[in-house]
């Protein structure tokens, strides 16, 4: 499988205690919505879609990476600041 490179890597903070992981494709993003995110909202339900549609390239990459974002927050994700 060829991995899908989304750009500029998302760094979120994914813990209380500071743990961050870093999304540099597209699967990445996918593996952690399916597997590892902590609710189940409307955002992340949002962002699986979007993301599926971009890896199907019905939409911009770019539409899936704010999907992506919005569910981030809504987990209470945060974005690492450098």
């Amino acid at each position: 499988m060829i991995e899908i490179n989304w750009g500029a890597p998302l760094s979120l903070v994914v813990s209380p205690e500071g743990d961050v992981q870093n999304f540099t494709t597209i699967e990445q993003a996918a593996w952690w919505l399916r597997r590892k995110w902590p609710v189940r909202d409307e955002a992340r339900h949002r962002a699986q879609a979007q993301v599926q549609a971009a890896m199907d390239c019905l939409v911009p990459v770019g539409a899936a990476r704010i999907a992506f974002l919005q569910a981030a927050q809504s987990a209470g994700f945060t974005p690492r600041v450098a």
